[in-house]
């Protein structure tokens, strides 16, 4: 890091109650140091704590405290002592007169000063900047760097700390996790206001706190796009995936007013991948990540809308216009609109994984959690591409992988590149015929069992992670009665609606729908919750694309 990097945001504070010395203090640091550092004035040791925790929430950093000593409520050594709590890497320089010499001294035990100056300081030059100029040097010799304007303060076996960890790292959202009981964690809940009962907290960049913030306001508070520019649109994409952001860049590059809109992150399942290696164009592979950021980006380039953290809840057919109503009453209208909602990992039916969801057991939560997972045992549930490509992920710093596998082997559902990969990696075991029968713990995930399905044995094993991949339910509960899908939720369109050569009841347009078109005109689908999808990133991408070709036909015959 530079020296001008550095001190951007760093702080020399200085305390006096006597507003002639404070600002003959403040005058003289600004005259060496302000082209180069803030310079924050106080008159009171309480006004003082108050600015520190403010700097310490916004992730300012303070290299130098100047405080005098004979101040009244509170004398500069009571000062300073709560100011390390805040900011215990500040340099602490106590201002006295000659006949509080020894006071000076004897806090030299009490608070860890660094120097005391005698004042008068005149001339500055050679009793006041060689000071702080050593003070200046050591501190930057040591670790301090500024922190990502985000900060989460959380535990790590709270379900909602995770919840919230997983929406800003999938959204791209910068921050730096604190534990609650580690030194650092306790002061910027201290300086919030908090006593860590109420986890997590979250303190935006501008130096807010939040607590246990709901998704809708995390979002918009840390920056991303949560309101519709307009009411209505040429095309409403529902849903961020590779379907959607797909259709998001054909769309808004060939002119469509295009708003996509989803409620949780952009990438879908796709997003949480650690490397996709089959993707066309990407030998080397690509992270989910990645691949979902560039298009994000890409589709932002060409005019597209992204929304986020925002739950549609209905679908309205209002003449020609396609009505999109979001869960907290508002609605959005378009010409057309791409159901591309995909689906979610079901969740695993055994006694106590419900329970401890977020505290040890995750549902596709692999990237997030996997620096706290070096050097332990992971399980991971599932047989398909995202368990393997977990596993992949896991392996590199865990000690083993362990992949529960209730089928008799992977070749069914995992691509051959992966299960090739899992075989060459030592510290990966493959358990095929084998289901999770139980998961227990007190507040956190301690064991599982393990349950043989061939021969019915169960046994008992130490476990402190589980990631659960295990197959896909759409999420289209919503459009119930208003779309048709089949028996497990999955949306039909094309020729799947087709009845003995005859569109499904109410369609009153004179042309069978077109191959991705719903039961309702105007209302398309692509990607995983259509019903026979491929289930693979590069089909979904392509029936995004699809589905935009299709709808500028529909609205040149509408």
């Amino acid at each position: 890091m530079t020296q001008a990097a550095e001190t951007a945001r760093t702080v020399i504070m200085t305390v006096d109650d006597d507003p002639g010395v404070s600002r003959a203090v403040a005058r003289d640091l600004r005259r060496r140091y302000g082209a180069t550092h803030r310079i924050v004035r106080a008159e009171s040791g309480e006004s003082a704590l108050q600015a520190l925790r403010e700097l310490k929430l916004r992730g300012d950093l303070v290299a130098v405290i100047l405080a005098d000593y004979r101040m009244p409520r509170m004398n500069g050594i009571e000062f300073l002592e709560q100011a390390m709590d805040i900011h215990p890497g500040a340099r602490r320089v106590l201002l006295t007169a000659y006949a509080d010499t020894n006071a000076a001294i004897d806090a030299i035990n009490v608070v860890d000063l660094d120097h005391y100056l005698l004042k008068p300081w005149d001339p500055p030059e050679e009793k006041l900047y060689p000071v702080l100029d050593d003070l200046l040097a050591a501190w930057r010799a040591g670790d301090h760097k500024p922190v990502p304007s985000t900060k989460v303060v959380g535990h790590r076996f709270s379900a909602r700390s995770s919840e919230v960890r997983e929406f800003l790292a999938r959204n791209q959202v910068p921050y730096r996790w604190y534990s609650a009981d580690e030194p650092e964690g306790g002061r910027l809940l201290a300086a919030a206001g908090q006593d860590g009962r109420r986890l997590p907290v979250v303190i935006t960049p501008d130096g807010t706190p939040l607590v246990q913030p709901a998704a809708p306001d995390l979002a918009a508070r840390v920056g991303l796009a949560t309101t519709p520019a307009a009411d209505f649109y040429d095309l409403v994409v529902i849903g961020g995936g590779p379907a959607g952001l797909g259709a998001a860049v054909y769309g808004a590059s060939e002119g469509l007013r295009t708003v996509l809109v989803e409620r949780s992150a952009t990438g879908g399942q796709a997003g949480q991948s650690s490397r996709i290696e089959n993707y066309l164009g990407f030998p080397d592979g690509v992270s989910g990540a990645q691949l979902t950021d560039r298009a994000r980006r890409q589709a932002a380039k060409f005019g597209a809308e992204i929304l986020t953290a925002r739950e549609v809840t209905g679908l309205e057919v209002n003449g020609a216009a396609r009505t999109v109503r979001f869960s907290d009453g508002s609605a959005i209208a378009a010409h057309s609109v791409l159901l591309a909602t995909g689906v979610s990992y079901r969740q695993l039916d055994a006694p106590g994984c419900e329970d401890l969801t977020g505290c040890g057991v995750f549902y596709g939560s692999a990237l997030t959690e996997a620096a706290s997972c070096q050097g332990h045992d992971v399980y991971i549930v599932g047989g398909a591409n995202s368990a393997g490509q977990a596993a992949m992920y896991l392996a590199r710093g865990a000690k083993t992988v362990t992949l529960l596998v209730r089928g008799e082997s992977l070749a069914a559902s995992m691509s051959h590149y992966l299960i090739q990969q899992i075989e060459d990696t030592p510290n990966i075991v493959v358990r095929c015929g084998t289901v999770v029968e139980g998961a227990h713990g007190d507040g956190r995930l301690e064991r599982l069992t393990l349950r043989d399905t061939e021969t019915g044995h169960s046994e008992l094993v130490d476990a402190q992670w589980l990631f659960v991949f295990i197959g896909a339910a759409p999420l289209t509960d919503w459009l119930d009665g208003t779309v048709r899908r089949d028996a497990r939720g999955f949306i039909l369109a094309g020729p799947d609606l087709m009845t003995d050569g005859r569109p499904p009841a109410g369609w009153d347009l004179d042309r069978p729908p077109y191959h991705l078109e719903t039961s309702v005109p105007g209302v398309f689908v692509a990607g995983d919750a259509r019903a026979e999808s491929a289930k693979r990133v590069a089909s979904a991408v392509g029936e995004g694309a699809m589905a935009v070709m299709l709808v500028h036909r529909y609205l040149e015959q509408s």
